[in-house]
């Protein structure tokens, strides 16, 4: 709070100075004189010159009261923000039920003690939906609590997520239905009508088409606003739509660094790098530092281009560096290493003109674990000689695992698809053409995290919270060999489970490995770390998208006026 601090005049009675050579009896109050006219008229102008200097003290303070109040940013209380007791700040809910047990009234008399904010994530493999908690007790919103997360039933062989209802928008809509009916519950019924809601759509969306996804979208958008309580962000702010990739690995990024305390704070700190893996794209965010990097060619800063991203956030100044890569989702990913295998195949076979091959007999994957067998769907492009083979552009196959476990060949279908020798217009590049500085010179130390699928394929198979990329490949291996060499899961609860009838583990195991030591180029001794959650909080995107929905005009309105 700022003060306005005014000095004024003090009242003193009038001094004569005394001169030390003087005797002091000339000074002595027995024989005093009586005042002359002159002496009692400079008494009185004295004191009323006195009460005009008051006067005009006052007037001016006012006025300096009265400018401070109106010309302060919106949101200031000139109350003292630490005496909730005291009746002066912001508002107090009648009913206890939505208070909260942080403080009694909010900091600002412009903001409600508690809001809630609702954030779709309309993801490719399926929707989900987290619900969070702030309250006001301080000058920024404080997380309290992520009160829901729930997400679409799975569907078994297919995507529970919008794509999945790609021509039919009315049907994709309703599959929102029971992830807020839920919200419905959580959110207190006084509060819904100011609770924002937003749907971020990512990777599935995009790959349709933006025909069939905008209908999707517009489908959304009409269900909320007819059936639901809660205000949708407008379409000038993106409320239901598809999310910039680069827009997904920030929020990320913000989210995790924001959870662990590293990012919001006065005290600037090294911050983590977030490598976010989903079901149709993959994101990389990380703060590159060019120190003591200009000898030998080296930029000595990060270079100006679409992967550039400036970041105000809490009173700091980041750049970023950041890409998502389209199409190396984990799902995708299986698609693309499944071609590439189909794809030899019928190079292999092409002379004989025949396509019995097919069909005759299993074809042996090296990406499935040893002994293992499962029909595949591997998309096939309509103008590929298999296509007529193809039902609805995907082809079926019975695959099954080698005899013995095949990690390497399975590494290298899966470095294929990375296209690391693709032409590189501005260097150092990753993978498939893409620039990225170099993880080992501009982040050799700070701290890396691992999300979404990275975490779900390795929890529950009992790896630690940190480990490295070498540590990694060894369960891939031990994935990939089948059922006689998983004696070691036999005594991490779930872990047989999580293994069985899916072959694909080890697929996506070594994909993983291929991914961020061939294609991001880590290290293979470099330490990572895997996490699903940070002080009981959902990690991902959508954190860091619900911060700005908590300020004014960020594109929603208040369907009530009090809240009670």
């Amino acid at each position: 709070m700022r003060r306005t601090s005014v000095s004024q005049p003090t009242k003193q009675k009038p001094i004569t100075a005394h001169d030390p050579h003087e005797k002091p009896a000339r000074y002595s109050p027995s024989n005093p004189k009586k005042p002359t006219l002159l002496v009692k008229m400079q008494s009185a102008w004295g004191s009323q010159s006195q009460r005009a200097r008051y006067f005009k003290t006052g007037a001016i303070v006012f006025v300096l009261f009265i400018l401070f109040y109106y010309l302060s940013p919106s949101g200031v209380d000139l109350a003292n923000p630490n005496s909730h007791a005291s009746g002066q700040p912001g508002q107090k809910p009648v009913d206890p039920a939505l208070g909260t047990e942080k403080c009694t009234r909010a900091y600002s008399k412009d903001k409600p003690l508690i809001q809630y904010v609702l954030m779709i994530d309309a993801g490719s493999t399926g929707s989900r939906i987290h619900v969070y908690k702030f309250n006001n007790c301080g000058p920024a919103p404080e997380l309290e609590a992520e009160v829901l997360f729930k997400q679409t039933a799975k569907i078994e062989g297919q995507s529970s997520g919008l794509s999945a209802y790609k021509d039919d928008p009315e049907a994709a809509a309703r599959s929102l239905d029971q992830l807020l009916d839920e919200a419905v519950k959580v959110v207190p019924e006084k509060l819904q009508g100011c609770s924002p809601i937003a749907v971020k759509a990512t990777a599935g969306l995009r790959l349709i088409g933006p025909e069939k996804s905008q209908k999707i979208l517009e489908a959304v958008r009409n269900r909320l606003e007819t059936k639901y309580p809660f205000p949708v962000v407008s379409r000038e702010e993106n409320g239901v739509a598809i999310m910039d990739g680069s827009d997904e690995g920030v929020y990320a990024w913000i989210t995790t660094n924001y959870l662990l305390g590293k990012i919001g704070g006065p005290d600037p700190d090294e911050t983590a790098a977030v490598f976010d893996l989903g079901g149709g794209s993959t994101q990389i965010v990380f703060q590159p530092s060019f120190e003591g990097l200009k000898s030998g060619g080296m930029p000595d800063k990060l270079a100006d281009g679409d992967h550039k991203y400036e970041l105000d956030f809490g009173g700091r100044k980041f750049t970023l560096y950041q890409h998502s890569h389209l199409g190396y989702g984990l799902m995708s990913a299986r698609e693309a290493i499944l071609a590439t295998l189909l794809a030899d195949l019928h190079e292999a076979h092409k002379a004989s003109g025949s396509t019995e091959w097919i069909h005759k007999q299993p074809i042996v994957n090296p990406c499935y674990s040893a002994g293992m067998s499962k029909v595949a769907k591997v998309p096939i492009p309509s103008d590929h000689p298999l296509a007529a083979l193809a039902t609805n552009g995907k082809l079926e196959v019975n695959m099954t695992g080698p005899e013995v476990g095949a990690p390497a060949q399975c590494r290298s279908l899966a470095e294929r698809i990375l296209k690391k020798d693709a032409p590189c217009t501005l260097t150092p590049c990753s993978f498939n053409g893409v620039h990225q500085p170099s993880i080992a010179k501009t982040f050799a130390r700070e701290p890396v995290y691992f999300l979404s699928y990275f975490y779900d394929r390795t929890q529950p198979l009992g790896m630690p919270s940190s480990f490295t990329l070498r540590e990694m490949a060894d369960l891939a291996a031990r994935v990939c060999g089948g059922k006689k060499e998983w004696d070691v899961f036999t005594s991490i609860p779930g872990a047989m489970e999580e293994l069985s009838d899916r072959p694909e583990h080890c697929m996506d195991l070594n994909f993983m490995v291929a991914l961020t030591h061939t294609g991001y180029e880590m290290p293979i001794d470099r330490e990572v770390r895997i996490a699903k959650q940070i002080k009981g909080n959902e990690l991902g995107w959508c954190l860091g998208a619900s911060l700005p929905l908590l300020s004014k005009g960020s594109g929603w309105q208040c369907k009530v006026k009090e809240i009670h």
